[in-house]
């Protein structure tokens, strides 16, 4: 088996236990709050992250890693390591995937003994994260640095994302949603249920009225999708804006209605925060389709 070290960045809000467990590098996106900017040197509770949103009405600025943040990141790991598997937040969403690709390739030609593979999973937050955690278990089961390239860029279809705001405004914000519809959705309590598609970018799928009939409808969504799958799916991940108790509720209804036992249920840190606000909750698995 050959050797290579799997590299991801904040942007898939994995725990950082998990992070340190597995020996995953990181790659981490700044972003600016409240004048201060945050990044791999200073970083932001993520409970005081939202706080400030939800009490103080901040609102958080994002930057891209731009390709020399990313030489310095990558020539740092291979000194670890002289094979690099890089998974990429999604580039439907970002044009960090893009300068990633860059310094791989100008790394690669100023040090020919090395290899560094960019996949863009097209998935974010929690989503990514899964497709990290699948990425290594290829990696134990012995699979060379091409061949779990190979095999994510095949899991892309399947790495369903399906998730909801508590807050359109946010949405709005980034272009998502008219300030029309947020307006009249926020007053009428209109909760979207949104997904990412093939190409990593948002979409919305539908409307309900409520706080719970849209975490209920984030299980149908599962329902729908893993009905005709195998079952592939020996973990589910779910990540929350500061809204656990509506993430393990989530929780319960999966495993009420599919059997399954295993989750990892984590806060959505900054840089999808930033976007999506306070309140949103994410489900992910494999799925038919996206």
């Amino acid at each position: 088996m050959d050797s290579y070290k799997i590299i991801t960045n904040t942007t898939a809000d994995l725990p950082a236990e998990y992070i340190r467990e597995n020996k995953l590098g990181l790659i981490y996106f700044n972003y600016i709050m409240d004048g201060v900017s945050y990044g791999k040197d200073k970083t932001l509770d993520w409970k005081e992250f939202y706080r400030l949103m939800r009490q103080e009405g901040k609102m958080p600025t994002t930057s891209q890693v731009n390709p020399e943040q990313y030489k310095e990141y990558f020539t740092e790991f291979l000194t670890e390591n002289r094979n690099l598997l890089y998974i990429s937040f999604s580039s439907g969403l970002s044009g960090s995937c893009g300068n990633a690709v860059l310094a791989a390739q100008e790394l690669m030609e100023e040090n020919g003994d090395c290899q560094i593979l960019v996949v863009d999973s097209r998935c974010a937050s929690m989503g990514e994260g899964l497709f990290v955690h699948k990425a290594l278990q290829m990696q134990r089961q012995g699979k060379s640095l091409t061949e779990t390239a190979d095999e994510l860029n095949a899991l892309i279809p399947h790495l369903t994302h399906v998730f909801t705001v508590d807050d359109l405004n946010h949405l709005y914000r980034g272009g998502r949603v008219s300030r029309a519809a947020a307006i009249v959705g926020t007053i009428a309590g209109i909760k979207p249920i949104l997904h990412v598609d093939d190409e990593g970018h948002l979409i919305p799928l539908s409307k309900v009225r409520g706080r719970k009939k849209s975490l209920n409808a984030l299980v149908d969504y599962m329902e729908e999708k893993i009905r005709d799958y195998p079952e592939v799916n020996d973990i589910v991940f779910i990540s929350h804006g500061d809204a656990l108790e509506d993430a393990e509720y989530v929780k319960n209804e999966v495993e009420r209605r599919f059997g399954i036992k295993k989750f990892m249920i984590n806060h959505i840190g900054p840089t999808i925060g930033a976007h999506s606000g306070p309140g949103t909750i994410a489900l992910f698995f494999e799925g038919s389709s996206r």
